[in-house]
């Protein structure tokens, strides 16, 4: 099947099925996804200056993030379990949101691509800052969740166009 030809966890009669993937190539396969959470800038600094309530915001969201992509087959139906090589999530104030941006890259050796994972760790991540703030913030926006770039695979590398 192509990619962009048509959707690649549909049968021929529009069942959804798990793509069987055994007869394709071993490659190392990178993916990386970020997302941002905005919020008043107190509540940054509140996160920043680690006096939040619950704790640290940025270490707990870090670990939530990993955790999230060693568990994405659990949470997305028809993705395959993956036996991660690399998972990381970095998380990065930018006082220009006022916010908190997250990036999220996931690695391994396989039959299939990591993007999902990365999504996933992103996603989790933000969703993490939002628990841990919204007593003192319920406005915040987690904004912009998207894969940057992925290689490996049949279709090699992407990049998204503006890469932002």
């Amino acid at each position: 099947m192509a990619t962009g030809t048509r959707l690649t966890h549909l049968d021929d009669t529009g069942a959804a099925n798990m793509v069987d993937v055994s007869e394709k190539a071993v490659t190392a396969r990178t993916a990386t996804a970020v997302g941002s959470v905005l919020m008043k800038p107190e509540t940054l600094e509140m996160i920043l200056s680690g006096n939040a309530k619950k704790g640290d915001v940025i270490a707990t969201a870090r670990i939530a993030g990993i955790m999230a992509a060693k568990r994405t087959h659990e949470l997305i139906p028809l993705c395959h379990p993956l036996a991660l090589s690399k998972v990381s999530v970095d998380i990065v104030a930018d006082e220009s949101l006022p916010g908190l941006r997250v990036t999220a890259m996931a690695k391994l050796s396989g039959q299939t691509g990591v993007e999902m994972e990365a999504l996933t760790a992103a996603s989790v991540a933000c969703l993490t800052i939002y628990d841990m703030a919204k007593a003192v913030d319920r406005g915040m926006v987690l904004s912009g969740i998207k894969v940057l770039e992925k290689s490996g695979g049949q279709s090699g590398s992407w990049t998204a166009p503006d890469n932002t």
